[in-house]
């Protein structure tokens, strides 16, 4: 995971961890307040019902005829020249009319403008008429107009039945706002709506609120309309048989709420944009110098010991870490330089202890065939005898001398490679020809395979020490059977395998046999540096040498050598 996806996921955790509770608190104050602006439409619907019955104990001063009109009838006089005076005096009396307890109308008196009325229709002229008790309703008149009808007790066995206009009431209601669209109005208990000219329509279907005129219920959560989801409340007014309702749409109610959670989501998304650009900017200033000691420490894997890193960084901790790097860099160089030189010293040491008991043997030799030769008569057979064997010594003087510079120039680190793409088929059939009559010699069977073509990244001289060393040594140490020489490719390295049928080795014989002047068969002839030498080149590389061993069942040594980096 990279640095700004660990910042970022940092960030926004510090950040977001206490908003959680934060979060919950506001679900339930938005819960609480959403119950409580639909209580405020319940109690706003419960005032103006409370106000409906003074309506109905008004009903007094609309007939202060009454008198008059119980004379008349007891004399049996006529009672629509009354009822038509009535009118006039009050204009907001629509229609007057006098009816026996049977239903029987005698007189019935309207305003200009309005048109008899079928008092059959009326609901609370319900058959027998009630003559004892003041009722009152409210309707709906000329499809607009909100009217209470009311019947009035007379005496005898008569009621007075009229209908007022309630204007007044319809404009108080049509002013009353809740909000920007939010009204109150009245509704019939079968869930028809009365609506003023002036009022906007919700467009509620009667069998939609119908059901919540039950008394049961006294807010609206949400119902359906035409103009979308409407809330509000609900009270009644039993002595004129309305309903009080308050409608207003749902988003217009709780539109502080939808604002309070918009807020909410907008300062959600400012926070993640400030985490966002802030671990950016975090990972920026952290991921430039952390990818600069990250160059410095591969560079010093490398070996490049010179590398420095830019000490100009903003973050004091980091410049100190990159001033403690460039420190150890240089320290490490001087460790590296003092080491080596203290490992050539005690490498020149074993070399001349190692070679001074073996240089010993050949030069005495010398001087015993030289002496022999000048101070006495040899013959020509002795002659040549002597030279042959002074030439094998001179011969083993010369192996014994460039085996002991190789090892100091490998460890001195002067023999570094020359690589190039070198071709492996060529290169491995020049060293099966060179040790192929010794093998043959022995009765031993040499197989080389390697594909056309396929090449390594090698130094072609080190290369060919390498491999001529670990071929020689195959050759050296089996009596019978088969020498196999394999190069293969893998993704990331080509390898060289020389595998035999010889002695064979043990694990401690393994780990020991690319020791300087070791060697598995202490009985062998030689000073035990080829494989030394040979890894060391292969290290020098930046590959590697290893061998699996079997004791009686072989050796298979593989030289890893890297591609070449595009």
């Amino acid at each position: 995971m990279s640095i700004f996806s660990k910042l970022f996921k940092l960030f926004v955790t510090v950040v977001l961890m206490p908003l959680v509770p934060m979060a919950l608190l506001l679900g339930y104050y938005q819960h609480r307040q959403q119950n409580n602006i639909l209580e405020n439409h319940y109690n706003i619907a419960e005032i103006i019902s409370s106000e409906l019955p003074l309506y109905a104990d008004a009903i007094n001063g609309y007939v202060p005829f009454a008198p008059e009109l119980v004379a008349a009838l007891q004399e049996g006089k006529e009672v629509q020249p009354i009822l038509t005076q009535a009118l006039q005096t009050d204009t907001n009396l629509l229609m007057l009319s006098v009816l026996k307890a049977d239903g029987e109308e005698i007189a019935q008196a309207n305003q200009p403008n309005q048109e008899p009325f079928d008092t059959s229709t009326s609901r609370l002229l319900v058959r027998p008429l009630r003559t004892d008790a003041l009722q009152a309703s409210m309707i709906e008149a000329g499809g607009e107009q909100l009217v209470m009808e009311f019947i009035y007790p007379l005496s005898a066995g008569y009621v007075l039945y009229g209908q007022e206009n309630l204007i007044e009431l319809q404009e108080r209601l049509q002013q009353m706002r809740i909000g920007r669209t939010g009204q109150v109005y009245l509704a019939r208990p079968d869930g028809i709506l009365y609506t003023g000219p002036y009022q906007w329509d919700p467009g509620v279907p009667a069998d939609k609120l119908a059901p919540y005129l039950d008394g049961k219920v006294r807010v609206i959560a949400g119902i359906a309309s035409q103009e979308g989801t409407l809330v509000g409340g609900i009270s009644s007014a039993p002595r004129l048989g309305v309903y009080v309702v308050v409608l207003q749409p749902k988003e217009e109610a709780l539109r502080s709420l939808y604002l309070s959670n918009i807020v909410l989501g907008l300062f959600l998304l400012a926070i993640g944009m400030l985490a966002y650009f802030g671990a950016r900017i975090f990972a920026r200033s952290l991921g430039s110098p952390i990818a600069r000691l990250i160059t410095g420490a591969q560079e010093v894997s490398h070996g490049n010991l010179d590398y420095q890193i830019n000490e100009d960084v903003g973050w004091e901790e980091l410049k100190e870490l990159t001033v403690s790097f460039n420190k150890m860099i240089v320290d490490l160089k001087d460790y590296q330089t003092l080491q080596l030189k203290t490992q050539v010293s005690h490498m020149k040491e074993q070399v001349f202890r190692a070679v001074a008991h073996d240089l010993r043997a050949p030069l005495l030799g010398l001087q015993g065939y030289i002496y022999m030769m000048s101070n006495s008569e040899v013959s020509a057979d002795q002659q040549k005898e002597y030279l042959a064997h002074m030439m094998e010594a001179t011969q083993n003087l010369t192996s014994l001398l460039e085996d002991a510079l190789a090892v100091s120039r490998v460890e001195a680190g002067v023999a570094l490679p020359q690589r190039e793409q070198v071709e492996l088929q060529p290169l491995l059939q020049s060293i099966v020809h060179i040790q192929e009559p010794v093998a043959q010699n022995k009765g031993l069977q040499m197989t080389l395979q390697v594909d056309k073509g396929l090449s390594a990244w090698a130094d072609p001289k080190l290369l060919n020490r390498i491999v001529m060393n670990l071929v020689s040594n195959a050759v050296k140490f089996t009596s019978k059977g088969s020498i196999y020489i394999h190069a293969q490719e893998t993704t990331s390295e080509t390898q060289i395998i020389v595998q035999d049928s010889g002695i064979g080795m043990t694990p401690e014989q393994c780990q020991a046999v690319f020791e300087p002047f070791r060697q598995a068969n202490g009985h062998s002839e030689g000073y035990g540096l080829g494989l030394f030498i040979s890894r060391q080149l292969a290290c020098a590389h930046g590959g590697e040498l290893s061998v699996q061993s079997v004791p009686g069942s072989g050796s298979t040594f593989t030289l890893h050598l890297p591609k070449e980096e595009k």
